[in-house]
């Protein structure tokens, strides 16, 4: 046998082997790598969530609140002074909501923007329907009779966008914690 074929015979002898270990081993490793990268990747997310989960509740707490606080009941009984006109409640009330609205603006990062939408609806709503109501009442008149008008309205309301929004909040709130 010539002795250059010998010596590839040899180098293919030691090299062989080699590469077979070499590729068996770049495969264990890249496989163990992956395996660490997946178990880094759940903790941190696992960290992640408890740390966002309570910011969370939070937030949804927040938004019944506000909710709670722009019923115009709620509203009537916190803000109606004294010798205080109807125009003067009218405005008096789309105050208060909108300041509502605005303490609570930043929840918004914590909820889906569906349940977002939802908690605008129920503003604009609340602010229309104050306003639908104040237009039947004379602007001179006592703050009594705007009140009165707006629990009157009230009272054959059958629902409110305020409690489609508390539904809202409560679904979302109940899947975050595994319960819807």
């Amino acid at each position: 046998m010539p002795t250059w074929l010998s010596i590839i015979l040899e180098i293919i002898k030691f090299t062989l082997p080699a590469l077979v270990v070499f590729f068996t081993v770049r495969t264990m490793l890249e496989q163990h790598f992956n395996h660490q990268t997946r178990i880094k990747s759940l903790e941190l997310s696992q960290q992640q969530q408890s740390t966002t989960l309570p910011l969370r509740l939070q937030a949804y707490e927040r938004l019944s609140l506000f909710c709670e606080r722009i019923a115009v009941p709620t509203l009537i009984l916190r803000l109606r002074e004294e010798n205080m006109t109807a125009a003067g409640l009218k405005v008096a009330l789309m105050l208060g909501v909108q300041q509502e609205y605005e303490h609570n603006i930043t929840q918004q990062v914590y909820v889906s923007d569906q349940l977002w939408q939802i908690i605008k609806i129920a503003r604009d709503e609340t602010i229309n329907f104050i306003s639908l109501v104040a237009a039947e009442v004379d602007p001179k008149a006592d703050a009594k009779a705007l009140s009165d008008a707006l629990f009157k309205y009230l009272a054959v309301q059958e629902s409110s966008t305020l409690n489609t929004a508390l539904l809202a909040i409560k679904k979302e709130a109940g899947v975050l914690l595994g319960n819807g």
